[in-house]
């Protein structure tokens, strides 16, 4: 009657176990789901993985779900996006700029992320050990109605389809009413069982699940690799007793000081029930899932975790099974006394006859096996007696690991720069980058996008990789952090190998021995024109890079130095090409003559060198300017003059900087007064009423700089600065509007001039 009472009150815990343990994978596939479908939150992935995590080893490790909701989760850890999405055709698939996830209605850059998938369906696994050749024998533990043992035995044959249990069975659709299973040898306890998946491209991954059809083991081990396999980095442990098989502790707190430390938990053996549902009835869904960011401080704020961006990124993962575990029913045979661990001790005495029995049962089963029936023994209750030989037979066929789904779920790694990745010619999978990044991740700028430093895109900012200036005259350039960052973190890139003879950071400027073409842009290909100084009249190959204008040597005037100035003639000498010409008397007495197109010119007084209040404020504006050009505008020659500085303006519009200023030809002609281009002067002159017709043809004639005999033109010289402030600071204090000013004596004036000296 107890008996009956005890198998009563069991079956019904169990019933109430498997309700709560379907509720909770319920939960736990909705919040699957919404990680799967909320791709455009850019919390979405880490928020989903957090709250999952706690259920992913606490929940899935556990028991006893139905078929039904078994199925459910099943196909959501399995099936990829492009299952999911398979309905639709190409063309809806692929995103029209317009509706592209990595730019806003605007245009404007923003972060983008990829499909959350199952990033292992379909890739191949590499197994150190699988069943099948030769034809092994194995044994399950079920239970039958009354939760009695029943041992089955079975054949593992890889040339029998149904019978095969090949590696491909680990990342094919999984359905949980098909279930298809990997497995390994039988009696495997002597040395480690790996399996390696290579993901062919760099993930972020937020889970790693495991499915079982046997017994989950007592030990394993989850790496993963971020460099394709070369160096591997331990991501996750699982054992009964941590510290004894891989020296770490289970009960470690993480902080951002160790939040990219692998952790050990025997969470994965915290169910009674360690079998798989769907396989020949027996208990448990054996499924054990690995969250990567569960308990990590920074998995909120992963985007400025450099550390958890690394830790999450994998482009391989490695399971490592090292301890199997003793199946439930096989308590009678013996163990080692930790957890269930089978004992090996009969086995290594008798290794060789053990082999031999084997042989005989596997020949034997296969003789024997008819209508594609696989089982080959039964028996339930204790096993019957028999020698040690016997005994470690049995062990041995029980000592085997076995998966029937291994998924891993995250996003195609592109830095915030992709929505997705494709195939690229060669069959690799790459990032469909945007932002003007490159690289199969989107890790870099692609050339010629050097503006900007690379960075991994945010919600906040995007980080684009922008187009370098070169003003169409380079296709190289490099990015300078220093100039960046003077530049109020603008701008960085600086052109390389400027063409068209330019140069400068942007190749906004000409380079040595050449000019600018001002009608011309400055992207055009001949923006910049040769300096074409004469080789004996300049003093240089170098010219002026706004007007073109060669240094001249003295006495030599052009814009390419090609001719002698009036007053000079041409040697034979290459060294001074131009002298000057004898003086006759008249010049000597200090009176200049020459003759112009239509005969004699007006004589010209020497003028003087002195710089003297008087001077200062008989005239309407005095500078200092440089000249520049000249052209021909009617009788006039018009030059075109850099204003240094103002002395007095009077009411004209001079400012600084490029202006015009006036010569009639014929005073040029005569030298009056003398003018050199490229030299500068200090200019001191009046504006003219335009009552001379002559004058009226100039534009805005009433406030022109306009020169002529009366006018003071003196080369400039820089002691002359602060006199001329000093005239400036007493004409404003009136001193230039005092009668007795100008009626001076001359005795008064000459007394002025030497004082001003």
């Amino acid at each position: 009657m107890s008996a009956n009472k005890s198998r009563t009150s069991m079956r019904s815990n169990f019933r109430f176990g498997s309700l709560i343990v379907r509720l909770q994978l319920v939960t736990f596939s909705l919040i699957i789901l919404l990680n799967c479908l909320h791709l455009s939150s850019p919390r979405g992935q880490v928020h989903a993985s957090l709250i999952s995590s706690g259920i992913v080893n606490n929940i899935l490790t556990s028991g006893g779900p139905s078929s039904n909701s078994d199925s459910f989760l099943s196909k959501l850890f399995v099936a990829p996006s492009s299952v999911l999405s398979s309905s639709k055709s190409p063309a809806q698939n692929a995103p029209t700029p317009a509706s592209d996830p990595c730019y806003d209605s605007f245009g404007k850059p923003r972060r983008c992320i990829t499909d959350f998938v199952n990033a292992a369906f379909g890739k191949e696994v590499q197994a150190s050990s699988t069943c099948g050749t030769p034809p092994t024998r194995y044994c399950q533990t079920t239970y039958d109605s009354e939760s009695q043992p029943i041992r089955n035995c079975f054949v593992c044959d890889d040339n029998h389809p149904k019978r095969s249990h090949p590696v491909q069975y680990l990342t094919d659709l999984n359905n949980p009413n098909n279930v298809t299973c990997w497995q390994s040898e039988p009696f495997i306890e002597e040395k480690n069982v790996t399996l390696t998946l290579s993901l062919g491209k760099r993930y972020e991954l937020t889970y790693v699940s495991l499915q079982f059809c046997s017994t989950r083991p007592d030990s394993m081990s989850v790496y993963k690799s971020s460099d394709y396999g070369r160096t591997w980095t331990p991501f996750q442990y699982y054992s009964s007793n941590c510290k004894a098989v891989y020296g770490k502790s289970s009960r470690v707190a993480i902080s951002k000081a160790n939040e990219q430390e692998a952790l050990c938990t025997d969470a994965h053996l915290m169910s009674n029930n360690l079998g798989f549902s769907g396989l020949r009835n027996s208990g448990g869904s054996g499924r054990v899932a690995f969250s990567t960011l569960e308990g990590r401080p920074s998995a909120f704020d992963i985007d400025n975790s450099v550390v958890l961006q690394d830790w999450v990124t994998a482009t391989d993962i490695r399971i490592v099974f090292n301890r199997v575990r003793a199946a439930e029913g096989d308590d009678k045979f013996p163990h080692d006394g930790s957890s269930g661990i089978l004992s090996n001790s009969l086995l290594d005495s008798q290794q060789q006859d053990l082999y031999a029995t084997l042989n005989v049962a596997s020949s034997s089963s296969q003789s024997n096996n008819n209508n594609n029936n696989e089982s080959i023994m039964s028996y339930s209750g204790s096993p019957p007696p028999s020698t040690s030989l016997h005994l470690a037979s049995k062990l041995r066929e029980s000592q085997y690991y076995a998966l029937s789904d291994f998924a891993v779920g995250g996003r195609c790694k592109c830095n915030g720069h992709a929505s997705k990745c494709l195939f690229d010619r060669t069959g690799k999978l790459v990032c469909d980058c945007k932002h003007g990044t490159a690289g199969n991740d989107c890790e870099k700028c692609k050339p010629f996008h050097y503006d900007h430093p690379w960075g991994r895109a945010t919600a906040r900012e995007p980080h684009e990789c922008t187009v370098c200036n070169c003003n169409q005259h380079s296709r190289r350039c490099q990015f300078s952090m220093e100039l960046y960052k003077l530049s109020g973190r603008k701008s960085g890139g600086v052109c390389m190998n400027c063409r068209h003879n330019t140069a400068g950071r942007h190749c906004h400027y000409c380079k040595e021995g050449f000019y600018r073409d001002s009608t011309k842009p400055v992207t055009h290909r001949k923006a910049c024109l040769e300096c074409d100084c004469h080789p004996v009249g300049a003093s240089g190959k170098t010219c002026n890079q706004t007007s073109g204008q060669c240094a001249c040597k003295e006495g030599v005037i052009g814009l390419t130095c090609n001719q002698c100035a009036k007053g000079y003639q041409q040697s034979r000498s290459p060294i001074a090409p131009c002298i000057r010409t004898p003086k006759s008397a008249q010049e000597l007495n200090g009176i200049e003559s020459t003759e112009n197109e239509n005969g004699k010119c007006s004589t010209c007084e020497v003028m003087s060198r002195r710089v003297n209040q008087r001077k200062y404020c008989k005239k309407d504006y005095v500078i200092q300017a440089q000249l520049l050009s000249r052209d021909t505008q009617g009788e006039w020659l018009r030059f075109t003059i850099n204003v240094v500085s103002i002395y007095k303006r009077g009411h004209g519009k001079i400012v600084k900087g490029d202006q015009y200023m006036y010569l009639h030809q014929t005073d040029y002609t005569c030298k009056c007064p003398k003018l050199r281009l490229g030299q500068q002067y200090l200019i001191m002159g009046r504006y003219h009423s335009g009552g001379d017709e002559n004058v009226r043809a100039i534009d805005d004639h009433k406030s022109a700089m306009i020169i002529n005999a009366d006018s003071t033109v003196i080369e400039w010289k820089d002691e002359w600065a602060r006199r001329l402030r000093k005239f400036h600071k007493r004409e404003r204090k009136g001193r230039c509007k005092r009668p007795a000013l100008e009626g001076t004596t001359n005795a008064e004036q000459n007394g002025e001039e030497e004082e001003e000296e």
